[in-house]
């Protein structure tokens, strides 16, 4: 199987938005373009960093790209689950009642500081997560499809926050952050035009049913049996080892699985490479992994460098048409 013309000019597009974004929030492109990843492969992602380093503008600025339903829910403490999934209330004739939806009702979401709000409220974010779906009342509601959660939380020892529970991390495909930028990106940043005013002055790259599509053919792509064995290596290291409380769920491989193919389309090949599966790895076990003893992210990041070193990579076979 090879893409036909019309994906090939999708594929293109989606680069065209990274490089759109890259313009707007100077210097992270490779954080851009895990995000459309992720999408790509039907998952959430977690923005972990300080504030004031671009989260939410990276977010609004691919809404504004993809053309997506957009709406952004600010969590505090003081946040309640009818805050974010709407209520029931009686109709004029108050005969029976009506439910208004709330601000989760969109296709892209941005849970802005998704850890200063209470566990009681974060339960009603675990529902609409893994299940596409809210429930008020003994209803069921649908959620948009597609929906995507992109959230942003503080360091957790930042006053103010609560932990996300494992179940709530395990939902999100990847762990990004952004980070500072260098001396020369920042130079960029205050000689650019005001980004907020930038943002709306943007129009489309695509639209969602063209992401849409990209996001089916997804599914499609090849993967070799080499390949799913080593995912599952990987994930086995992680469960019987001696510094990891928590280890890789069977999600976070199937996750791990998705973003490798979402990775391969992107490079506009119909089948994954080891490359692909290396190139995900990361974002996938960050948030995952429960250390014994606390842990930075580089630290994280060069524990999962040792777990690639002690398995060897399968050799990349190129598939024929």
């Amino acid at each position: 199987m090879t893409f036909s013309h019309d994906k090939l000019q999708s594929v293109n597009k989606l680069h065209t938005l990274i490089e759109t974004v890259d313009r707007i929030v100077i210097g992270k492109k490779d954080t851009t373009r895990l995000t459309i990843i992720a999408m790509l492969a039907g998952g959430h992602v977690l923005f972990e960093d300080i504030p004031g380093v671009g989260k939410t503008l990276l977010i609004k600025t691919i809404a504004k790209c993809l053309d997506a339903d957009f709406s952004r829910i600010q969590f505090t403490p003081d946040l309640i689950p009818s805050d974010i999934i709407g209520f029931s209330a009686p109709n004029s004739e108050k005969e029976r009642f009506h439910f208004h939806k709330g601000p989760i009702f969109n296709q892209l979401i941005l849970a802005d500081e998704i850890n200063r709000t209470s566990p009681r409220t974060q339960a009603a974010m675990l529902e609409a997560m893994s299940e596409k779906q809210v429930t008020l009342d003994g209803q069921t509601y649908l959620l948009p499809n597609p929906f995507f959660v992109l959230a942003t939380q503080n360091p957790i020892e930042y006053e103010g926050t609560y932990p996300l529970p494992e179940a709530q991390l395990d939902r999100f495909l990847f762990q990004l952050s952004l980070g500072y930028p260098t001396a020369d990106q920042e130079r960029l940043m205050l000689a650019s035009p005001d980004q907020q005013l930038e943002v709306q002055k943007l129009q489309p790259v695509m639209s969602m049913e063209e992401f849409l599509s990209l996001k089916e053919a997804v599914y499609s792509i090849h993967v070799e049996d080499s390949l799913l064995q080593y995912i599952v290596s990987l994930g086995n290291l992680t469960r019987h080892h001696a510094s990891l409380r928590l280890g890789i769920s069977p999600r976070g491989n199937q996750h791990c699985l998705a973003a490798a193919k979402a990775h391969a389309l992107m490079e506009g090949r119909d089948f994954v490479i080891p490359e692909d599966i290396l190139n995900v790895i990361k974002p996938v076990y960050r948030h995952r992994l429960l250390f014994e003893s606390t842990t930075d992210k580089e630290q994280v990041d060069s524990f999962i460098d040792r777990l690639i070193d002690d398995l060897v990579i399968p050799t990349k076979r190129v598939r024929r048409s």
